[in-house]
């Protein structure tokens, strides 16, 4: 089936979710998404998806600030409240480890649950420059977390790449289950099944929510 949507036989031997899928639940979202096969990366870029860290929600501070102060404890700033200069991940999610970051030689990358990279080759080089900026930036997508293990991912998805600690592959997939519903980014079949696999195991975890819009203000430009 690959290079192709599902059909309905597909869906009826896999289930909905399977037997155990609750309303609002992650796992019960994963038939949800659409199924098709990986596109080229043919035209990819980071510049496809704006300037990094654009501040999108227009609060005076880069986005990666924001998570910063959103993720991490004991938050220090550098001139003002924007700015973070020091804190900690404790622990990080990914490694299950503390970890510290101080600006300028930090071991805290700001992930992206869904790599921009998986993203455009399962959708997002058809959209809109400021749909694509608005993903980038999303607070829903990112994630403070240890550079090692991130750095591990590239653009791994649920099929080839998961957290080395074990108690937070709920956690990361639910979000990835989130961020591909709200863009409307789809999945392989064998990433749903990796999908449903790790979800089955929690068939209670929500799927997460964000406010952010899927648009990014016209003031702001990609490639």
């Amino acid at each position: 089936m690959t290079g192709c949507e599902f059909g309905t036989k597909d869906k009826a031997e896999n289930g909905a979710g399977g037997p155990d899928a609750k309303a609002g639940s992650a796992l019960a979202a994963v038939d949800t998404l659409t199924v098709k096969g990986r596109a080229p990366k043919t035209g990819y870029d980071r510049g496809r998806f704006g300037s990094a860290w654009a501040d999108t929600d227009s609060n005076g501070c880069p986005t990666r600030d924001d998570i910063l102060k959103r993720d991490l404890e004991g938050v220090r700033f550098q001139g003002g409240d924007c700015k973070v200069a020091s804190g900690r991940l404790a622990p990080d999610p990914y490694s299950g480890k503390d970890v510290t970051f101080r600006r300028g030689r930090s071991q805290v990358d700001i992930d992206h649950l869904v790599a921009l990279s998986d993203a455009w080759q399962k959708g997002a080089f058809q959209w809109e420059p400021s749909k694509r900026i608005a993903f980038a930036n999303d607070p829903l997508n990112l994630l403070a977390v240890d550079a090692g293990p991130n750095r591990s991912k590239g653009d791994g998805d649920t099929a080839t790449w998961l957290p080395p600690n074990k108690a937070y592959r709920c956690t990361y997939v639910a979000g990835q289950v989130a961020v591909k519903k709200k863009y409307g980014v789809w999945v392989t079949g064998a990433e749903r099944d990796a999908m449903k696999k790790v979800l089955s195991t929690c068939p209670d975890e929500k799927l997460p929510s964000g406010q952010a819009p899927t648009m990014a203000p016209p003031r702001f430009h990609a490639r």
